[in-house]
């Protein structure tokens, strides 16, 4: 090898990635913790928090153990949750009527943050799976089969009136029905709540990867072998793309503030897609699966946990993510 050679070139890109200073000073793409959501899973009692199985460090928390979990957030500078509750067995039913009941858990929690934490921003669900028997989004028809569109939009509607009047700062619609942005501005609107604001799930896909999410909240099968609910006739079709811009484009025009992507981290496509498509910024939700996938490779020593943590949520906020929802946002 002749020691003396070189590359007669000008531009030497690695020039910038020579010391540790030079990369900071040249890195394109921040995450920090005023970027970041924590989802949060509710139960009733006042016996503490209850560990998932299957989404490690992640708990079930009462209200009192989430006031407290909200105090360590605050601290480390994550001022916005967004609470999933646990709904008791005997509360649930075809219609989720408990979804209608100001006094439901997450209406109760609501108001205990706020209480509280006034300056916690308060992401509230706005769906029927915990609360229906049969753990759909909606109302099903007679047969059994199809969702109810208009009929679940009423509820939603109803439902999200009461997280307002509770304290949420953003509605948050995540059952991907027709119609249901434009339906729940308008009555924020007669009910004098104009400034709650609305952050649509408007790329909701029908994905594989919410299998711990739906143990958290009670809604999976129960047995060895599980078989989750087919939710394809109204969450989105995972090899589509132009869809997605056509429910971004439908939610942004019923009233939306803030646009969604779930789940991000197979999705940063469908994220970049939309950001170059509108002035409304976008969040993405990295979901329990994501989540468990990153703990269960970095437990067994295949991955470097902490690096694959900052790169999944660096690489979702270069997509063009403006906000994360992730569950870890209390290790960021």
């Amino acid at each position: 090898m002749n020691e003396n050679f070189k590359l007669d070139i000008k531009k030497r890109p690695r020039r910038l990635r020579k010391t540790q200073t030079r990369l900071a000073l040249c890195e394109e793409t921040h995450v920090s913790p005023s970027d970041l959501i924590l989802p949060v899973f509710i139960k009733e009692g006042k016996s503490g928090a209850d560990k998932i199985p299957s989404m490690p460090n992640v708990y079930r928390h009462t209200i009192d153990s989430l006031l407290r979990l909200c105090e360590k957030a605050s601290k480390k500078g994550i001022m916005a949750i967004a609470p999933f509750p646990q709904v008791e067995q005997s509360k649930k039913s075809l219609r989720a009527d408990e979804a209608l009941n100001p006094k439901s858990l997450a209406n109760r929690a609501i108001r205990a943050v706020k209480k509280r934490f006034p300056e916690m921003a308060i992401v509230a669900d706005i769906a029927l799976d915990p609360y229906t028997s049969h753990g759909h989004d909606g109302i099903l028809d007679a047969s059994g089969e199809w969702i109810l569109n208009d009929e679940t939009v009423e509820i939603l509607a109803g439902m999200s009136v009461l997280a307002a009047q509770a304290g949420a700062d953003f509605i948050a619609p995540s059952d991907m029905m027709d119609g249901r942005v434009g339906a729940i501005r308008n009555i924020l609107d007669e009910c004098d709540l104009s400034d709650t604001a609305i952050m649509a799930y408007s790329a909701k896909y029908a994905s594989a990867f919410y299998g711990p999410f739906r143990d958290a909240i009670g809604s999976a099968p129960k047995g060895k072998t599980k078989k989750y609910l087919d939710k394809k006739g109204y969450q989105l079709n995972p090899a589509n793309a132009r869809e997605a811009l056509r429910e971004a484009q439908l939610d942004e025009e019923e009233g939306a503030d803030i646009l969604m992507v779930k789940p991000a981290g197979h999705y940063l496509d469908i994220i970049a897609k939309i950001k170059e498509r509108t002035t409304l910024p976008i969040a993405a939700y990295q979901v329990s699966g994501e989540y468990s996938m990153i703990y269960a490779a970095s437990k067994n020593g295949w991955l470097d946990h902490e690096r694959v943590v900052k790169e999944s949520l660096t690489s979702i906020k270069r997509a063009g993510a403006d906000m994360i929802l992730t569950y870890f946002a209390m290790e960021v």
